[in-house]
């Protein structure tokens, strides 16, 4: 089968992108509203683009063509924190992703804790096992309305690790962290089963049936 984008609905190639571009890391993005509400959503167009100094992409798109809580929040007040979802948050991760009025936050809604930032004012997740501290750089609109989207490129600024994830100054223990990663519809992964592959040239063995 092939698809041209451009002639195919919006749904099947959106389904064709996010069911083969996977697992996809998860930014559980918390934000200041302007009338002080801490907001939490999750985002999976999520990604790491520089360490010098660091930075990370977050992918907001549109709900029915409108801006979400979270572009508002950020656009308002340009910082946010990444939280990282761990296994055992999955279902408090997900109970985030549903749509709440804006004056209702989410942290209270999951009864997840809210804790202070060192450095930006959104509060971090007390459960989570990771926290990035980011203040917002860009917002480059990407696509078209209803279904664009806004690219925020955000300066990582203060990072919390917690201590037993470890094992020396910068090497995390990834058994530990135990990262959700989504997949496509409601299917999420985790890092739970990992292996070591080596960089190589050497010739690949002919695959047997």
């Amino acid at each position: 089968m092939e698809f041209n984008p451009a002639e195919t609905e919006y749904q099947d190639v959106y389904k064709l992108l996010t069911g083969l571009v996977v697992p996809r890391p998860i930014g559980w993005a918390s934000t200041l509203s302007p009338e002080g509400v801490h907001n939490l959503a999750p985002f999976s167009f999520f990604m790491a683009i520089t360490g010098s100094p660091p930075h990370i992409a977050l992918s907001i798109g549109t709900r029915e063509g409108q801006a979400k809580d979270t572009l508002n929040n950020i656009r308002h007040h340009p910082e946010l924190v990444l939280n990282t979802v761990s296994a055992d948050l999955g279902l408090e991760m997900s109970g985030t992703a549903v749509e709440l009025a804006p004056d209702v936050s989410e942290f209270e809604a999951t009864g997840l804790t809210p804790e202070p930032s060192k450095v930006v004012k959104p509060m971090r997740v007390a459960e989570a096992p990771a926290h990035f501290e980011c203040v917002s750089r860009q917002i480059i609109p990407v696509g078209d309305l209803p279904y664009g989207a806004h690219l925020v490129i955000a300066e990582v600024v203060h990072i919390h690790v917690r201590d037993d994830l470890l094992l020396d100054r910068n090497r995390i223990d990834l058994q530990k962290l135990n990262a959700v990663g989504r997949l496509a519809g409601d299917w999420y992964c985790s890092t739970t089963d990992q292996y070591e592959m080596a960089r190589s040239l050497e010739p690949l063995k002919p695959r047997t049936s």
